[in-house]
């Protein structure tokens, strides 16, 4: 059984939004992109709801929501809590919700920059082009299937292997590990990684969730085999050991 929460009270008071975690992420941005508030609208374009960015403290072009949010309301299983970002203990995509999964996310209180809703309605759809151009709307995906690596965690040796083009802000692209290790173009019944980008796994056709598994983990062996470490999934599984 899953059960989903739905409230997606949406408001705001200056530069403080509050956001209920039902919501859709597409609907905040684009509230806060028509009231001139700066800081979400990089992340327009990404499926799922605020609870949910929140979980994986998702983001995009070099902002993730973590660095607007400044306390997030959930339920333990007991009670109702709230905690600070600090509490929240965000990093690249990770947060302390994501390491308890029985916690329930309620709302953000977020605190965001003035902009011009011109300039960023602007700037939203300028990303919005290169998203969709990259995930076409009616491609069978969930978006990067892996983790971009932070450069400063690598080892040292591994770190010199890694041309300095291809460093963007700081972080690795997993597709460049991907890529080295042959897996554009890879096929494994009706899933594929695509020929141009290889992080990006689809279903053409017919694919199952156990054939996706699959790829995945042939993947994660390839480069563990090729660079000695083992690629971290930014998707989650449901219904898997």
């Amino acid at each position: 059984m899953v059960l989903r929460f739905t409230n997606a009270d949406l408001r705001s008071d200056g530069h403080r939004v509050f956001a209920a975690a039902g919501g859709v992420l597409q609907d905040l941005v684009d509230y806060t992109v028509k009231h001139g508030l700066a800081g979400l609208h990089t992340m327009t374009g990404i499926p799922g709801t605020v609870g949910a960015a929140i979980y994986g403290n998702a983001g995009a072009y070099g902002r993730s929501i973590s660095e607007s949010v400044q306390d997030v309301r959930f339920f333990d299983g007991r009670e109702i809590r709230a905690f600070t970002n600090r509490q929240c203990e965000f990093h690249y995509r990770e947060s302390i919700f994501k390491r308890n999964k029985n916690w329930v996310v309620f709302s953000v209180l977020l605190e965001l920059q003035t902009g011009d809703s011109v300039e960023l309605c602007n700037k939203t759809d300028e990303i919005l082009t290169i998203r969709n151009r990259k995930y076409p709307p009616t491609m069978k995906c969930a978006g990067s299937i892996f983790k971009n690596l932070i450069l400063a965690e690598l080892p040292n040796d591994l770190k010199s292997r890694i041309p300095e083009r291809v460093i963007i802000e700081g972080k690795v692209p997993s597709a460049w590990f991907l890529e080295q290790v042959g897996a554009k173009g890879m096929v494994k019944g009706g899933i594929r990684v695509a020929d141009y980008h290889a992080n990006l796994i689809y279903n053409e056709g017919g694919g199952t969730a156990a054939e996706l598994r699959a790829v995945i983990g042939e993947l994660k062996e390839r480069v563990g085999d090729q660079f000695g470490f083992v690629l971290q999934e930014e998707v989650q599984y449901v219904g898997f050991d």
